[in-house]
């Protein structure tokens, strides 16, 4: 597969893609003033401890407090303390292979009380009207590995094979730790395999650095505080997504190009080469088909090159994605079936591009046209799921009926596209329908006969928006001179663009 990395950065936004065989795969956007909060550190304060829920709130500092479960607590008083002296080869994630975690038993009432200061990440953005998701597991990751102050281990990632390799990496973290006197749970991660000792070491170094100033800084710091914040988009992506497949990674702004470069050259030197400075006029988000994926992906309706479509709806619990032939209607000589499995099977492609596209999260139902043939029905359910391997993001598919459904579940951990490039429709309040003309013209209607014995013979004025005025004058008629009987008089309209399609005024006017 040839791919690509993209990168735009300005004064305001960083906006990245990666695009797979010439097709935009995975869109990301930071904006310096709206940053997100996964991966920051905060010295926090227990606002409320919830038994009932075995959850507790914790002001960090943000406009929502964050939400703590019971599970994620570390069951310590001082969380920079050694939890563990334990060795393993398996790799832990940031929530296993500690004796600091909290017991199964242990109740969070007996952990946390309101008041007290924790040492918090944020694992998830907020969300909607939910606040941000934490865990007292810290776990920063760098190029080579991810360091776990909370614990006290040395593991190394499944991936690395070989025991010889597995065990010169955690001897270099050994030997570091024992020169360093640095605590703390280390993870060597896939990429640090066949690395040069020195590149292990810089990555400890860092983390020892970056440690002794967040305790420093949480000493002195009063919660709600930021202890540590996640680097920016740019460092993330190169950090967490750069392997040999890129061919090549290109950069429009000088100055990030520069500290990308540096970053370049000391993990992976061999792609120094492959990283270019845009520096045409032409916006590089354009000259590479950035820009389009991107207004599509706001649109709810996909167009397959079959001259089928999926149509993706966001509700509040879940999304829904519809699989329709539209304009396809197959071969000449061919069956129903088929047309109907080749819809599908693009579909389940396109489907998964655009759950990648767009990061969606969260419960996402797949409702793929109807299939007799079981065959088919696994067909579809195997191609989704080999489609799904290509993303990063943990995610399953399951199939719930004959008739087509399949569930997947994503992790979600930040905003989705749509959520982070637009607003509710201030006109509709977000639902996505308003009210049709003749549901306002009988509503009137419905309000004048209550209306009526109030306004004892006075003139009339009833304002209403334009779309509805000329509906009453033409096609609503009637119902205009159901008013006029119910008040004994002419009525007068007026209509007012300022007014929303919904809004009308009954107003009286001087005079009989």
């Amino acid at each position: 597969m040839n791919k690509e990395l993209i990168i735009s950065s300005s004064r305001h936004e960083t906006m990245a893609a990666i695009i797979e065989d010439d097709q935009v795969a995975e869109i990301f956007i930071e904006r310096n003033s709206q940053r997100g909060a996964v991966g920051n550190i905060y010295k926090g304060r227990v606002s409320k401890v919830l038994p009932g829920m075995q959850c507790a709130f914790v002001d960090i500092g943000l406009e929502r407090d964050a939400f703590l479960y019971v599970s994620d607590v570390v069951d310590t008083d001082e969380q920079f303390d050694r939890l563990d002296t334990g060795d393993a080869d398996d790799e832990p994630g940031p929530r296993n292979g500690s004796k600091g975690k909290a017991d199964k038993t242990d109740k969070i009432e007996e952990l946390l009380e309101a008041g007290q200061e924790i040492l918090v990440q944020v694992v998830k953005d907020p969300l909607g009207t939910k606040g941000a998701r934490i865990t007292s597991h810290v776990a920063i990751p760098g190029r080579f590995l991810v360091f776990m102050p909370t614990i006290d281990h040395i593991g190394v990632s499944r991936k690395i094979e070989a025991r010889s390799e597995r065990g010169r990496l955690r001897g270099i973290v050994k030997q570091f730790r024992e020169e360093h006197g640095f605590a703390g749970g280390i993870v060597l991660r896939t990429a640090a395999g066949g690395r040069p000792e020195e590149d292990v070491v810089a990555d400890l170094s860092y983390f020892h650095q970056l440690w002794s100033a967040a305790r420093e800084k949480m000493d002195k710091a009063r919660a709600p505080a930021i202890i540590h914040r996640e680097e920016n988009l740019a460092a993330k992506l190169l950090r967490d997504y750069l392997t040999d497949d890129f061919q090549a990674i290109r950069i429009d702004d000088e100055q990030e190009y520069a500290r990308s470069l540096r970053f370049i050259e000391r993990v992976m030197p061999g792609l120094a080469a492959r990283t270019q400075r845009y520096e045409k006029e032409f916006p590089i988000l354009e000259e590479y088909g950035v820009q389009a994926e991107l207004d599509k992906a706001l649109r709810s309706k996909v167009w397959l090159k079959s001259g089928g479509y999926i149509v993706v709806n966001h509700t509040e619990a879940l999304v829904a994605i519809d699989v329709n032939t539209g304009r396809y209607v197959g071969k000449r000589t061919g069956r129903l079936e088929d047309t109907i499995v080749k819809t599908n099977l693009e579909a389940a492609k396109e489907i998964v591009r655009q759950i990648r596209l767009r990061d969606l999260g969260g419960i996402i139902v797949l409702d793929f046209i109807d299939m007799e043939e079981r065959k088919n029905r696994q067909r579809v359910h195997q191609l989704l799921e080999q489609e799904l391997r290509k993303d990063r993001s943990p995610s399953k598919a399951v199939q719930v009926s004959e008739f087509g459904l399949i569930v997947v579940t994503r992790k979600r951990a930040k905003q989705s596209l749509e959520r982070q490039l637009t607003d509710p429709c201030p006109y509709c309040s977000g639902s996505a329908v308003i009210k049709a003309t003749p549901t306002v013209c009988y509503e009137i209607l419905s309000e004048m006969r209550k209306l009526g014995g109030e306004l004892n013979g006075h003139r009339v004025q009833l304002r209403v928006n334009p779309d509805i005025a000329r509906a009453l004058e033409k096609e609503e008629r009637g119902v205009l001179r159901d008013v006029e009987k119910i008040l004994g008089r002419r009525v007068t309209l007026k209509a007012d663009a300022q007014l929303h399609h919904e809004q009308f005024d009954v107003m009286t006017l001087n005079g009989r």
